[in-house]
């Protein structure tokens, strides 16, 4: 039974956390699970955060990518509802956690860091009865600048997307829990990946038959679906006013959404967002 498992996302904060355990003399097994949409740097770095913690890195993938996940369930996921990263990452890691680990000895690690410490204790009513802890959340307390700058004391390159802005290395810079700053981000460095979103999305409409998207309009103090193809067109003509355009969003893959934290199904959510 594994006693130490590192949620290893091939991002700067989980490879600081697991690079902590092991200068505390425990070395972890690091638990990645793949979208199948990640941005190709991040494999690269994967694997050579992996060899410098020292620890088994297991990979674990459903098979699908999220958009596939969207179009099984019949829902396109947002900043609320998020069934890629609860079927993706959290179903999968918490199921190979149960399998070879011990709710009273297995200690479950993420790479959360102080500023998001509000996450992990909403992630330990996810992960119960498993032990969960953030080694980022303790001193000396460092930001992601800072994790970024000792890894490449080590000899490691971080992940390209930091260098692009990207407040992530998930899905290829593209989250449902994006904000706006993320999505012009995308579309102004990497436009193929954008136009691939925007598409799926519209593809994703059609089959509901149903004006649903992943982004959302609140001007005005209504809501109401905003598609990734507006977003574009308004960023173009620069018609972005009243959108909040410093909204980078937040991942929370391992942390459980809304509807997690009581065990309910999708299903439960969605007439209500719609």
């Amino acid at each position: 039974m594994v006693e130490h498992v590192v949620l290893f996302s091939g991002g700067i904060g989980s490879w600081a956390a697991a690079r902590r355990l092991v200068e505390r003399g425990i070395t972890p097994t690091l638990l990645f699970t793949d979208t199948n949409m990640e941005d190709e740097d991040l494999y690269r770095f994967l694997d050579e955060a992996a060899a410098d913690v020292g620890g088994n890195l297991v990979r674990v993938a459903d098979g699908r990518t999220p958009w596939e996940v969207f179009h099984d369930v019949r829902f396109i996921a947002n900043s609320r509802i998020d069934p890629c990263s609860r079927i993706l990452k959290r179903e999968l890691a918490r199921a190979w956690v149960e399998e070879n680990g011990n709710p009273e000895t297995t200690t479950v690690y993420l790479g959360i860091d102080w500023t998001e410490e509000h996450r992990l204790q909403r992630a330990r009513g996810y992960w119960s009865p498993f032990r969960v802890e953030g080694p980022m959340c303790e001193p000396p307390l460092m930001v992601k600048p800072e994790m970024i700058e000792w890894a490449a004391s080590r000899g490691l390159t971080p992940p390209r997307l930091y260098e692009m802005g990207f407040p992530h290395n998930n899905c290829g810079g593209f989250c449902v829990k994006a904000g706006f700053a993320t999505f012009a981000l995308l579309l102004r460095t990497m436009p193929d990946r954008y136009e691939y979103h925007e598409q799926q999305e519209e593809r994703m409409r059609e089959y509901l038959g149903a004006d649903v998207s992943i982004l959302k309009d609140r001007r005005g103090g209504g809501v109401t679906p905003m598609t990734l193809k507006e977003f574009k067109r308004r960023l173009c003509v620069g018609n972005v006013k009243g959108l909040d355009m410093g909204d980078w969003g937040g991942c929370g893959c391992m942390i459980g959404d809304d509807y997690d934290d009581q065990g309910k199904q999708l299903a439960l959510g969605l007439e209500e967002e719609r």
